[in-house]
């Protein structure tokens, strides 16, 4: 994206004279993940309790809309009763007779289903009675898959076409490797005006990160601005990597046009709701994190929010509201070799280190408790009904390392049965790494191979990544006629996005791309074949 000049400092995202006529109302949520788990006992009605509660703020709050950063569903093909229960709770909250006061300016078939006559942007539509609109970006999770005559499809295009959601940031990827050294990503905003206030929200539906990366340092991410881009408030919302994976496994902060005035960053699922401002550049960027902790990581355990966002003119303000349906969460790192030097008990004596653990899980219950008793006193301060106890999520990372044998966690966790939400998993055990001098700085690379001696297996397995399984595998066959990275990306879109049909037409565009090949150089020997054949990747 090209710089447009502005050289001024960014103002303090505060409203200095708030005047509610010309005032945009929005709830801002991302990775709401519903459907996760969706099969557990305990947890399995989370994410879609959450995503209730952030549709009642937004009622609460009489919100303009509300705006998702991506991944809603957690499953690219979400089953019945998840897709059923959303389309519930869409309904109930965001249709009603309340008036809409956010003008649309941009074309409201700008985007619709080519083979439907009724707008893109719900609330156009005469035959639907909207309350509260709901913008949407599709995640990685939630991706359109297929090659249908609709072309590729997700869950959120279903509810598009139900008039639920407006589904924004959906753009054609080229269908050839040629076809992407030219095409770049243009992105269209909606444009929305309420009083003197004008609102442009562009959107960026989950690509490759690699591709990400190139199409902006290339410069080939067009934003199409109205003609006075100076007087719009831009949002930016996309679904990337913030974290840096890799030498272009991420997105750089500091890459986007200098028009934007706030960046929406979903995928991240760490809460940083509050507006960091970028070195060098005139935006903030927001990163509201998940709704729901969909692993037992260190960045789940921060306190999960939404936002409301109000936008008057060019100034904006953010106030951070925290969900209270979350389950609660805590974790502890423990060293086992120096918690033994510490309380005095042998590390190869299995009862006095199971009863060491006993009583630090029991010390997590407690304080996940409390913040429960904390969260819901905070609510009835604020005039709300206080919540039944949930069973919090409690983790127990152990460093093993110097210890020979441990006792198996899963007979360990049962003694918690009822006590907390995750008994099966609330110990984890690893060692130490061996580290070795080296004048490099290595990055931690996530593309493990399953043969690497230094891990052990339970670390293997939760660490190493399908791809790389698939492609070791692919290549120690030595295919003659398939490339190893077509098939291993074909195979991971078979596994992870439920698509039966990625073998079948990857293994059909490589064999007539082969046959081309051929044909092109006429008749040819049996022995000069695999001269002419060109193995594709």
């Amino acid at each position: 994206m090209s710089d447009t000049g502005r050289d001024s400092v960014p103002p303090v995202p505060t409203l200095r004279h708030a005047d509610p006529d010309n005032t945009i109302r929005i709830l801002l949520a991302t990775d709401n993940h519903i459907g996760y788990m969706e099969r557990d006992p305990i947890r399995g009605q989370d994410s879609i309790n959450t995503f209730k509660e952030i549709l009642q703020l937004a009622v609460k709050h009489d919100v303009d809309f509300i705006l998702l950063a991506g991944d809603l569903f957690h499953e690219n093909r979400p089953s019945r009763d998840c897709l059923y229960q959303v389309i519930g709770l869409l309904r109930q909250y965001t249709m009603g007779d309340k008036p809409i006061e956010v003008e649309l300016l941009s074309d409201p078939n700008e985007g619709k289903a080519a083979s439907y006559e009724f707008p893109a942007v719900n609330y156009e539509d005469p035959n639907l009675n909207v309350a509260i609109p709901v913008f949407s970006i599709h995640g990685n999770h939630d991706d359109p898959q297929g090659a249908g005559p609709e072309g590729a499809l997700c869950a959120l295009d279903v509810l598009s076409a139900s008039g639920l959601i407006n589904y924004m940031g959906k753009f054609d990827l080229p269908l050839s490797e040629a076809d992407a050294q030219t095409a770049g990503i243009a992105i269209r905003p909606v444009l929305l005006r309420k009083g003197a206030t004008y609102l442009s929200l562009y959107g960026v539906g989950n690509v490759k990160d690699q591709r990400m990366h190139y199409e902006l340092r290339s410069n080939r991410v067009r934003m199409y601005m109205p003609r006075n881009r100076d007087e719009w408030f831009n949002i930016l919302l996309l679904h990337q990597n913030r974290v840096r994976h890799g030498p272009q496994e991420s997105v750089p902060e500091g890459m986007f046009d200098d028009s934007v005035d706030l960046v929406v960053w979903g995928h991240e699922h760490d809460c940083r709701i509050v507006p960091e401002p970028v070195a060098g550049k005139p935006y903030y960027i927001t990163q509201p994190g998940s709704s729901i902790a969909t692993s037992l990581a260190d960045g789940e355990s921060i306190e999960k929010h939404v936002a409301l966002l109000h936008i008057q003119g060019k100034e904006f303000e953010m106030k951070p509201i925290p969900l209270r349906t979350v389950r609660p969460f805590v974790l502890e790192d423990v060293v086992l070799s120096e918690a033994a030097e510490e309380e005095g008990f042998e590390l190869n004596d299995q009862i006095a280190v199971s009863k060491f653990l006993k009583s630090r899980v029991n010390a997590l219950i407690n304080q996940a408790n409390k913040l429960w008793d904390d969260r819901n006193a905070r609510a009835v301060e604020d005039g709300d009904e206080p919540l039944p106890h949930m069973l919090p999520l409690v983790r127990l990372k152990v460093d093993t390392t110097g210890v020979s044998e441990m006792s198996n966690p899963i007979r360990f966790g049962q003694e918690f049965q009822g006590r907390i939400a995750n008994p099966r998993d609330v110990l984890v055990f690893h060692r130490a790494k061996r580290t070795t001098r080296s004048s490099k700085v290595t990055i931690d690379q996530p593309e493990l191979s399953i043969d690497d001696p230094d891990l052990s297996i339970s670390e293997k397995l939760s660490k190493v990544r399908m791809q790389t399984l698939v492609k070791e595998y692919l290549a120690a066959q030595e295919l003659q006629l398939l490339g190893e990275a077509g098939m291993s990306d074909a195979i991971q879109m078979f596994v992870e996005k439920d698509d039966s049909h990625a073998i079948q037409t990857h293994v059909t565009a490589a064999l007539r791309s082969l046959m081309k090949g051929v044909q092109a150089n006429g008749e040819v020997d049996e022995g000069d074949l695999d001269n002419v054949v060109c193995r594709p990747c």
